[in-house]
């Protein structure tokens, strides 16, 4: 009873020294010290003193037995507690303070097997609440705790273990002990990473590689763990390589170039030449992704770390089993497997490709561009033009499968014989007319005309247009053809000799003009130059222009060159030769036309006639009248009347 009473006495002296406390001393630390037994009951009340069985001593040993077991406890700091109670919803904990703390069960998720008397961390949130209510929490605990963690991991590498809560833009949100993380979709692996779900609910380890406190950001790497331990093993790999040895790899990653493989540490390119004796257009064809393949080391650097490999060099070359039987004139079947400006490539069998280059192609020589005739992975049929088992290449060609059109072409196309063809190309001396498929021949630009003269085959004829034409050469053995249309119809220029003499004048209409002089158009279609100096006019009038039509005086004629120059400046500076004439023999000359009008008339007649031919001739027609006799004839028939004019003229 002595014991229950002196017990209850100290309660009460607790409780009125509690109710004695001051604002200003609420809001500071408590702190239980040794009782002053004698200062605290200054008030002279001490009536218990003579009731008390125990001396000073005694009761000083029991003080200090009892403030030993009471400690100072601080806001914002962590401290251990025992848990003392559990409930559904609470957990009531003990941390040595005059009242217990109450704590949501929510925050002991990651304990599921806690029991009353473990011990736990929690964070002081305040000592006493308005309630007079101890404050407790685990969870900033816990956070606290881990910010630790992270900030020593940063400093000192140590490797934290998080859990992969779930995706988000760029990479993954990472639970580390409460605190989220975020772990960059590049800082997963060392390998690029195909299915990102797949990570997402594991528990793994990271390395902290950057924190931002202001906001309280953490960035994590476990591709960075990874690293460091391929580097050791890069470094026995690469100390043991040597060429010509054969590794196990995996598959790493694929590009249109090649495929990187996986040697455990060190990663080597396997080019995709080196893929396959066939050729590939993607590694895809050959190769799947995390495949384990057996590879030889073709080439390697140590120092920038690059190793070259090889996959085709672990099976025999293809030529070297190529059978015996395929030499040149063979027929053989492929498949086409690449095509280039200059042709195409034909694998005839797995590994072993032929080239068809353009030009045996086609008898034709018209093709310009193989992508528009072929396409990759065409069957075709060729012929074979020669085998090089040494360097490995094959000529094939296309053409062969067909006869040479050039065999026969002397007894198809002599000499002097007519033919029509169609215009297939142009150049700026002639153009080349297809007299069937693979023989064709070219038509110089100054065998289209007997009159005009033209800058450009164009002028006259469009490509594709058909054109009359006649053999003028053959040489077989380099496959040319001369060819020329004007040849269709006599040569006019015999008889424009009569009848453009030096010194006559003509009517002519101006077609162009250049710093040179002027190119006029004179009767019968044939053209002729004017000089620059010579298009000078008469004072007081304008200048010559283009669709002029003025006299001209012939300065020269060349009938081998099938040249004709003129003048205007002549015209009006000197009387023409045959003004002079007309003049002197005008009497005469009105008695013979007077006397043979038939005559005059039938040879005006044969210049008309002369006239239509040349330009039925310049449009590319042969009418079935025209013919080289019908030219004869009127070319006879224009001498006559220059005879006669120079009869007159003696006269």
């Amino acid at each position: 009873m002595i014991e229950e009473t002196e017990k209850n006495t100290q309660n009460n002296e607790e409780a009125q020294a509690q109710d004695q406390v001051t604002p200003q001393e609420e809001q500071k630390p408590v702190q239980v010290e040794n009782v002053d037994v004698q200062s605290s009951q200054a008030d002279d009340d001490d009536w218990w003193r003579e009731e008390d069985e125990y001396s000073p001593a005694e009761r000083a040993q029991m003080e200090q037995m009892y403030s030993s077991t009471i400690r100072e406890f601080n806001e914002n700091e962590i401290v251990d507690a025992t848990v003392t109670a559990i409930s559904d919803k609470e957990v009531v904990l003990n941390i040595g303070f005059k009242s217990e703390g109450i704590v949501p069960i929510s925050e002991f998720r990651d304990l599921p097997d806690m029991k009353v008397g473990d011990t736990v961390e929690v964070f002081i949130e305040s000592v006493e609440d308005q309630n007079g209510q101890l404050l407790l929490s685990r969870k900033r605990a816990k956070n606290l705790r881990t910010w630790e963690k992270i900030n020593e991991s940063m400093e000192a590498d140590v490797v934290l273990q998080g859990f992969v809560m779930r995706r988000t833009k760029g990479g993954f949100v990472v639970d580390i002990e409460g605190v989220e993380a975020f772990l960059p979709g590049s800082q997963i692996d060392v390998k690029p990473v195909r299915d990102f779900d797949a990570y997402v609910g594991r528990t793994m380890e990271f390395k902290v590689v950057k924190i931002n406190h202001a906001y309280e950001n953490v960035v994590v790497s476990h591709k960075i763990l990874i690293e460091a331990k391929l580097e050791e093993q890069r470094k026995e790999i690469l100390a043991n390589l040597e060429k010509g040895q054969v590794l196990e790899g995996t598959v790493k990653n694929m590009t249109n170039f090649g495929v990187f493989i996986d040697l455990g540490g060190v990663d080597g390119l396997l080019h995709i030449t080196d893929i396959s004796w066939s050729r590939i257009n993607h590694p895809q064809e050959v190769l799947e992704y995390d495949q384990k393949v057996n590879v030889v080391v073709l080439d390697f650097d140590e120092e920038k770390k690059r190793i070259s490999l090889g996959l085709k060099q672990l099976i025999p070359h293809p030529w070297d089993s190529l059978p015996e039987d395929i030499q040149p004139g063979v027929k053989v079947k492929g498949r086409v497997v690449t095509v280039a400006d200059y042709g195409v490539f034909l694998e005839v069998m797995p590994g072993v490709e032929g080239l068809v280059h353009t030009s045996e192609m086609s008898w034709s020589q018209h093709v310009r561009n193989p992508g528009e005739t072929f396409k990759v992975g065409d069957e075709l049929d060729a012929v074979v033009l020669n085998v090089d088992r040494e360097d490995r290449k094959m000529s094939l060609g296309f053409k062969q499968l067909q006869e040479d059109p050039w065999e026969r072409v002397e007894e198809k196309y002599p000499v002097g014989s007519r033919h029509h063809g169609t215009v297939r190309n142009m150049t700026n001396y002639g153009l080349f007319v297809e007299l069937e498929e693979g023989v064709d021949g070219l038509v110089h630009i100054s065998d289209l005309s007997w009159t005009k003269k033209f800058s450009h085959p164009s002028e006259y004829v469009k490509v594709e247009e058909p054109l009359e034409v006649i053999v003028l050469d053959i040489d077989k053995p380099n496959r040319r053809l001369s060819l020329g249309h004007k040849q269709l119809t006599a040569d006019v220029w015999e008889t424009f000799a009569s009848i453009f003499t030096v010194g006559s004048s003509h009517k002519a209409t101006i077609k162009r003009i250049d710093a040179k002089g002027a190119v006029v158009e004179l009767d019968y279609g044939v053209e002729g130059t004017v000089p620059s100096k010579h298009l000078r006019v008469e004072e007081g009038k304008e200048e010559l222009k283009v669709d002029d039509v003025a006299d001209f005086v012939v300065i020269d004629f060349n009938k081998d060159a099938k040249r004709l120059v003129l003048s205007h400046t002549r015209s009006w500076k000197e009387e023409p030769a045959e003004k002079k004439r007309s003049s002197k023999g005008s009497s005469s000359k009105t008695s013979q036309q007077g006397g043979g009008g038939t005559n005059a008339l039938g040879n005006l007649d044969a210049l008309v006639k002369l006239k239509k031919q040349m330009e039925a001739q310049e449009r590319g027609v042969s009418d079935d009248d025209t013919t080289a006799e019908d030219m004869d004839e009127t070319a006879e028939s224009a001498d006559v009347l220059t005879e006669d004019d120079s009869e007159e003229s003696e006269d």
